[in-house]
């Protein structure tokens, strides 16, 4: 059995504490309406309009971004591989007989 949290009774099956919320709910939005009805009636009620959300960076920029940003971290991992790890010039990674030379090593031609 479970408790009822809203009035802390017992009940007995699920349907009687679904009723019980329901009329609990029921009595919130009463005095709510009442509220409402005494304040201006020129307010309009947030639940009534969905909203609408602006992104700060549109997807089409991120998409952008994020190719821009690969291509650039690419181009450093290959700069700092072959130039400060393999003992290269730095230079030597944009040349096209660089990375020729290392096709032919991958396929062994």
């Amino acid at each position: 059995m479970s408790v009822n949290n809203l009035s802390q009774e017992q009940s007995k099956t699920r349907e009687e504490y679904k009723k019980a919320k329901y009329e609990a709910e029921q009595k919130i939005k009463a005095k709510d309406a009442k509220a409402d009805r005494a304040e201006v009636e020129t307010k309009s009620d947030p639940q009534k309009f969905k909203r609408i959300r602006i992104r700060l960076i549109p997807v089409w920029l991120r998409l952008v971004l994020l190719v821009v940003f690969t291509f650039i971290s690419l181009t450093a991992g290959a700069a700092v591989g072959y130039g400060i790890l393999g003992d290269g010039k730095v230079a030597d990674v944009f040349k096209e007989s660089t990375w020729t030379h290392i096709l032919d090593l991958v396929n062994k031609e």
